[in-house]
């Protein structure tokens, strides 16, 4: 099976078998959820935001009593401007990328789909909300819910905090839909093509770096050997895509980025890889970010501005960043060629 599938209220309905009636078949909604992005680039709506993100148990697992009063009193109040700031510099007139990317994509999947589906965006954090997404569901009557996290690989820390959230909404609504959730993609071949794809046109266009560098974001250390599999599942599809690709085993890297805190993240670090390959005279590399659905702060900001700030820094010439799928034609056939597996047709 090209993705991992976990089958709630699972029953004799939850795939059409041949023959079966469509007419009959229950209506289907499917909500996309993305992480979410402060309403706007001001230091009081990224602190709520941050609040929101950084007191959920799945992102930082510390004892409550211990990690909330640190949250609210120190860290909050430090990172809200430095983080406005971030922002600020990649902000648009349709406001956070992330947000503006993910509309145009569910909008487009919803096209794609020629009525097979209901498609609704969420955001895990901030606004378009789950809760508002599922009370429309409910209030229009569907029976069939598929719940798919844009996240590629799974982990504790994203995809898991999804389902609770789900979870959570639908007992609040007294609604118990028949569900599909889409745990993962990593291994779905439409989804790695496309990803090739993109490599492949943007070295055609601009030509080929020394190094590819795949950055994707990272989690404690401790989460992995706690059993997220997440880790495994970053290694796998960035080696698929890389075959893929056509790339050759010393022509690219994989590396996390976004590490907070002072425990040991997952290894090697991208800053700290660009820095090294800098120093060593590397004068040209390339970034792609396969664990992103579409642009956000940590492509945008962290990498084409702070990392190649970095890069360059350090004795590197050009650092090039290549674009996530965004609502691109590939990614929109991927995203719904994954769908339709499990939704019947029209």
């Amino acid at each position: 099976m090209c993705a991992s599938l976990w089958r709630i209220n699972n029953n004799e309905d939850a795939m059409p078998e041949a023959g079966h009636n469509l007419e009959n078949a229950p209506r289907t909604a499917v909500l996309l959820v993305n992480l979410g992005t402060p309403a706007s680039p001001g230091p009081r709506d990224v602190g709520r935001y941050l609040r929101e993100f950084l007191s959920d148990p799945r992102v930082v697992d510390l004892p409550r009593w211990l990690w909330l009063p640190l949250l609210y009193l120190f860290i909050v109040p430090l990172r809200s401007r430095r983080s406005a700031s971030a922002y600020r510099k990649v902000w648009t007139d349709e406001g956070a990328p992330l947000l503006a990317f993910s509309r145009r994509l569910a909008d487009r999947l919803a096209m794609r789909l020629h009525g097979q589906a209901s498609v609704q965006l969420a955001m895990r954090y901030g606004q378009p909300s789950i809760v508002d997404a599922l009370r429309r569901f409910q209030a229009e009557g569907f029976h069939k819910l598929v719940v798919l996290p844009l996240y590629p690989q799974y982990s504790r820390t994203t995809t898991a905090s999804v389902f609770d959230a789900v979870d959570a909404v639908l007992q609040a609504l007294a609604w118990q839909p028949q569900q599909l959730r889409i745990e993962d993609y990593h291994q779905h071949s439409p989804w790695i093509a496309a990803v090739a794809d993109s490599i492949r046109q943007f070295r055609s266009t601009h030509g080929a770096a020394g190094k590819l560098m795949f950055s994707l974001h990272g989690i404690p250390q401790r989460y992995v050997e706690n059993g997220d599999p997440y880790a495994q599942q970053c290694s796998h599809s960035v080696a698929a895509i890389a075959r893929q690709a056509g790339l050759a085993d010393d022509e690219w890297l994989l590396c996390y980025q976004s590490r907070v805190g002072r425990e040991a993240w997952l290894q090697p670090y991208t800053d700290v890889a660009l820095q090294q390959l800098a120093e060593n005279g590397a004068q040209q590399v390339q970034v792609v970010s396969p664990g992103f659905a579409v642009d956000c702060l940590e492509t945008l900001e962290e990498i084409a501005i702070r990392y190649r700030e970095l890069f360059q820094e350090n004795g590197g010439k050009e650092l090039a960043y290549i674009p996530a799928l965004n609502d691109s034609d590939a990614h929109v056939e991927a995203l719904a060629s994954l769908l339709e597996q499990y939704i019947p047709p029209i």
